[in-house]
């Protein structure tokens, strides 16, 4: 409970301050990070609940509000069509999992769409370089 606590109150301090961070003070990634979806694979037709499971290689996994050195915490895109500001925290944009999770089970309507990730440093903004994974189309029925 405490950790969701320092999570929010993360968010809440950079959101209200309009937190920015230039290229030069992102936190840097490793050469060779790599994010990606482990299910559902690209192209797959799934019913309108499903689980979708990320994957993270060359970095680890960590909470937001946790400054540590080559980690993040995973932000999902659904039907996005644009990333988000590499330069600002995150916002309603995302589905943030700012806990440190690696998976969720979420609700989709029939039809087509599109899930990509995005980490996070533990001020919700991008690294430098940005790890962000490949777009993967999915059809639900």
């Amino acid at each position: 409970m405490m950790r969701l606590l320092k999570v929010l109150l993360v968010m809440l301090l950079f959101s209200i301050s309009g937190a920015q961070a230039d290229e030069s003070q992102r936190a840097q990634s490793p050469e060779g990070a790599r994010l990606y979806i482990i299910s559902p694979a690209n192209g797959e037709t799934v019913n309108k609940t499903v689980t979708v499971k990320f994957g993270l290689q060359g970095m680890g996994v960590s909470p937001a509000g946790l400054d540590k050195a080559a980690t993040g915490h995973h932000h999902l895109i659904i039907d996005g069509d644009v990333l988000p500001d590499l330069n600002k925290p995150m916002g309603s944009e995302v589905m943030h999992f700012g806990g440190g999770q690696t998976e969720t089970t979420i609700e989709l309507s029939k039809g087509k769409h599109t899930l990509q990730l995005i980490l996070g440093d533990y001020r919700h903004i991008p690294h430098n370089p940005p790890v962000i994974s490949e777009k993967v189309t999915i059809y639900v029925k």
